[in-house]
């Protein structure tokens, strides 16, 4: 049975829809990604991010691979209806795959991108080479 509050969302051609994750202590963007009806729903009920990857073309658990998990402390909905906010407690303080703690770790600066956030973890440590 399809949850009422899920049909207010406002899924693109492709049954998807826009996701920002924020830290919920500190305020600041850790990712983007996408999600899905089932994501949505499995977020919801188990208070855990779960993700829809488009490269996999399936569910993804944020931090199945790498224990990052992202423990959903709110989630809303933006006014036009058509993206997702998931604030989150980031377990292990790492959310972006190349070992940082978020993905927007460039800034535009001088014409150039410029890496502003240091490398926690060296992502050879933190994923496997399946």
């Amino acid at each position: 049975m399809r949850s009422s509050w899920i049909g207010e969302i406002k899924f693109d051609a492709d049954g998807l829809v826009p996701a920002i994750v924020q830290d919920a202590s500190s305020g600041r963007i850790l990712m983007f990604a996408w999600m899905n009806r089932e994501s949505l729903e499995q977020t919801a009920v188990g208070g855990e991010a779960v993700y829809w990857s488009r490269s996999r073309a399936r569910l993804w658990r944020k931090g199945e691979e790498s224990g990052h998990l992202q423990k959903v402390r709110e989630l809303r909905l933006d006014c036009d209806g058509d993206a997702v906010l998931l604030q989150v407690e980031q377990v292990g303080g790492i959310a972006c795959h190349t070992g940082r703690e978020r993905c927007f770790f460039r800034r535009l600066q001088d014409e150039a991108w410029v890496d502003t956030d240091p490398v926690l973890k060296d992502p050879s440590e933190i994923y496997s080479s399946n």
